[in-house]
């Protein structure tokens, strides 16, 4: 598990479920399929609202034969685990905040792999994500960090905009649908799997070309922050989109934001204002499905 750079992402914290009806029990709260989940792969998942509203992204495994992880940005944390511990009713499914004994790490410069492979390392565990050598290691609190240079918060943020990727944060909580953040593009979604709360309305996304709003990329002449809106020089009352990532590099910004896909056909896209920073587009590392 070589690497080159690594950030101790102190902003993450860890969700333990556990019992032996924790993967069922998770496959019906959540947007993906975890009644399958193998010993090798991780799962990108979603928890909606009643209406498809993300409440929460994460990054699920099994850690155990009982026992599944979920690591999450730490803003979403409590109140992801209050309302999943509503719905546990009869289920033999333990759910509790674990953070304090995990250490959440971004990874750059490790070898390519398929998007949500999972590596074991005694207790350690490291996923791949999306984009060019990134992964998340997973490991005991207590275990020294990996070795790498130091990794900056806005070289990972950037990586993470470059990669067409974006966590639903404090800020953007009930904010999109799962496909507005291109959710089921990077395998968030199983649209094979039963009910969990929401997805009707994701299907029907999915499936009756209803898609307006689009995660896109877009390189910015100033920082960003996530929550903040985006406006389109032609309508300058009414925000066009909204930040869901950002991160600065080399003297460059890039913006992962939410946007009405009408807003990408003319005139010019800008941060705050109408009269605020201009946005430029630059190309998705992925490609979107037409709408059918």
């Amino acid at each position: 598990m070589s690497h080159t750079s690594q950030l101790l992402l102190s902003d993450w914290g860890v969700i333990r479920a556990q019992g032996a009806d924790a993967a069922a029990f998770l496959h019906g709260q959540l947007t993906q399929d975890f009644a399958l989940l193998d010993r090798g792969h991780a799962r990108l998942a979603g928890f909606c609202t009643a209406k498809g509203r993300l409440l929460a992204t994460m990054v699920g495994w099994r850690q155990g034969d009982d026992e599944i992880l979920l690591a999450l940005p730490a803003e979403t944390l409590a109140a992801t685990l209050k309302r999943l511990s509503m719905f546990v009713l009869r289920a033999k499914c333990k759910l509790s905040d674990a953070s304090g004994e995990f250490a959440v790490y971004g990874l750059m410069g490790v070898p390519a792999a398929d998007a949500w492979t999972l590596q074991r390392d005694g207790q350690a565990v490291q996923v791949s994500l999306p984009g060019a050598g990134r992964a998340l290691r997973i490991q005991p609190a207590d275990a020294p960090a990996p070795a790498g240079a130091p990794l900056s918060p806005d070289d990972w943020a950037f990586a993470e905009a470059e990669a067409g990727m974006a966590w639903v944060r404090g800020a953007t909580v009930e904010a999109f649908v799962p496909q507005m953040i291109n959710f089921e593009v990077l395998g968030g979604v199983s649209f094979k799997k039963g009910c969990y709360p929401g997805q009707e309305i994701v299907a029907r996304s999915q499936y009756r070309g209803t898609l307006k709003r689009r995660l896109q990329v877009f390189e910015a002449a100033s920082p960003a922050t996530v929550g903040q809106e985006i406006f389109h020089s032609a309508d300058p009352e009414q925000p066009a989109g909204v930040v869901a990532g950002s991160g600065s590099r080399g003297g460059r910004t890039l913006v992962a934001a939410e946007i009405k896909l009408a807003a990408l056909e003319g005139g010019s896209l800008h941060l705050g204002s109408a009269s605020g920073p201009r946005l430029d587009p630059r190309p998705l590392p992925y490609e979107i499905p037409p709408q059918e």
